[in-house]
């Protein structure tokens, strides 16, 4: 059997940083309880019976206040779903109350931050996703991918034993884990667990990460598949709280609706051969060998490509 995680980043955005306290109410509302968006994905997972892993963004909440934030945190927690850390270090310096002594000028990656920086940070965040109910804390994404070697101290440091930030098509390969090595599936260092984002090649030469959005039902299928075969410890996906929604953000996309609907249905029939988990009463093993890259033919990626075209028209 294979741990199939799925893993939802749940973030706030306002369009931009210029009046972003007029804009806040009515992005919270349309990526929050708007149609299709973080609501409506935790309701299909617990009509399937499905387990999903949320990474909550935290950090905004010292600009907006705890309210926000317990309300996400709740809604996640009500639908039986698990709660970790996400981390946009580009709410560090919007804080009313200074998280670190150089807050500016605006740094988008916690790699960007040192040592002792990103510690006070995780920190911080943990301890606000705590304060909102959100149980054990014990897993950990980087906005964006990026982190570097100097996270995963921090995250030991802060008492949080899985991290998910090894992108291999982003930040992976100069994060200073594992130099001169790929990652495709679990590793330990400086005692974290690394879970590395699912890649695959495409059929066009290129690496993909396995993103709900940017991948057919097609390419998730097979390539969930390939995994079992392979005797993989992990299948790791990525997906949004505003994933189902058009790019305006303002309802939902028709596509995506389908497509994770299809893919609730598949779980759902298949769970004698994956099982959707989180990192709660995870008992990790690192690998002794790293396994080859998934890939997907090119048929796949051509119906991929159908699709999106599809949705940029339509959406």
């Amino acid at each position: 059997m294979l741990n199939v995680f799925f893993t939802v980043d749940v973030e706030i955005w306002c369009n931009g940083w210029h009046d972003i306290d007029a804009r806040f109410p009515a992005a919270f509302r349309n990526y929050v309880h708007g149609e299709g968006a973080l609501r409506y994905k935790l309701q299909r997972l617990q009509e399937h019976g499905l387990h999903g892993v949320f990474f909550v963004e935290p950090l905004f909440a010292t600009r907006f206040g705890q309210g926000p934030l317990d309300e996400i945190v709740g809604l996640i927690r009500e639908h039986g779903q698990e709660v970790q850390q996400h981390l946009h270090t580009e709410w560090v310096c919007e804080s009313h109350v200074p998280l670190i002594a150089q807050a500016k000028p605006r740094r988008q990656f916690l790699r960007q931050f040192s040592l002792e920086e990103q510690t006070t940070i995780i920190g911080a965040g943990k301890a606000l996703l705590e304060r909102a109910g959100g149980g054990e804390i014990n897993a950990f994404r980087a906005g964006s991918f990026g982190f570097n070697r100097d996270s995963l101290t921090a995250l030991a440091a802060n008492g949080i034993a899985f991290d998910s930030s090894y992108n291999c098509t982003m930040f992976g390969p100069d994060s200073g884990v594992s130099p001169g090595e790929q990652l495709f599936d679990v590793v330990q260092c400086d005692g974290v667990f690394e879970y590395p984002m699912s890649v695959f090649n495409d059929g066009t030469g290129k690496l993909r990460h396995v993103q709900l959005g940017a991948c057919s039902n097609h390419e998730l299928e097979g390539l969930m598949r390939q995994a079992l075969r392979q005797g993989r410890q992990s299948f790791m996906m990525l997906s949004h709280n505003f994933e189902l929604l058009n790019a305006a953000r303002n309802r939902p996309d028709p596509i995506m609706i389908r497509r994770f609907a299809r893919f609730c249905r598949f779980m759902a029939d298949h769970r004698g051969q994956f099982r959707m988990r989180g990192f709660h009463d995870l008992a990790p093993a690192a690998v002794t060998a790293q396994p080859p890259v998934l890939t997907s033919p090119l048929w796949k990626t051509g119906h991929r490509i159908a699709q999106q075209a599809l949705r940029r028209r339509y959406g």
